[in-house]
């Protein structure tokens, strides 16, 4: 799966599991997630994220600061699941 492929599938897992009212199409890839001009998730939308990011991809979020840099938009959680995946 090459990165642009992974971010369509990273954006429907966002607005399937978060149950969001836009489509995966209207997700900007490099639009933040949480603050200001955001997506405006919270802390329950971020946990979910993560555990869909393993249950999807085997990606391990260990601590929050490795969460807030892999959870600031679609393209670092896309470069943090093709990262895992290199390194298997």
């Amino acid at each position: 799966m090459n990165e642009v492929e992974l971010r369509e599938q990273i954006k429907s897992i966002m607005v399937e599991n978060l149950m969001l009212k836009i489509t995966p199409a209207e997700i900007g890839d490099d639009q933040p997630l949480f603050g200001p001009g955001s997506l405006g998730l919270d802390s329950v939308d971020a946990l979910q994220l993560v555990v869909a990011l393993d249950k999807n991809f085997g990606l391990k979020i260990p601590d929050a600061a490795k969460a807030k840099e892999t959870l600031q938009n679609v393209s670092s959680m896309a470069k943090a699941v093709l990262a895992k995946q290199a390194t298997g």
